[in-house]
């Protein structure tokens, strides 16, 4: 049930937005709401609750972030469990300071 003890990469969403200039996965795992109010072009919207029936790909990095890291941190490690190469974005939404739609 808890995934806090799954070791999940991490990187902040200064390395995250040097990346994003490239073509990466990005899941935001917020609200609805949250990503209508603003996210990182190209994210794709998947709520946490959402998560676990994610079921695209393993041969791509997945890059995970929420509003401050919490959520994104969970979901990694539930994907990471799941089979996938997985990254959370520590900081989340809180510390980006890029471009958002």
């Amino acid at each position: 049930m808890f995934h806090f003890f799954t070791k999940v990469e991490s990187m902040s969403t200064a390395e995250l937005e040097k990346r994003s200039k490239t073509n990466i996965k990005l899941l935001d795992v917020r609200t609805p709401a949250e990503y209508n109010g603003g996210h990182i072009e190209g994210a794709q919207n998947i709520p946490l609750g959402q998560i676990g029936h994610y079921s695209q790909s393993k041969e791509e990095k997945l890059y995970v972030i929420c509003h401050s890291g919490v959520r994104s941190r969970l979901a990694a490690a539930k994907l990471r469990k799941k089979g996938y190469d997985v990254v959370n974005i520590s900081g989340g939404m809180r510390t980006w300071t890029g471009k958002l739609i």
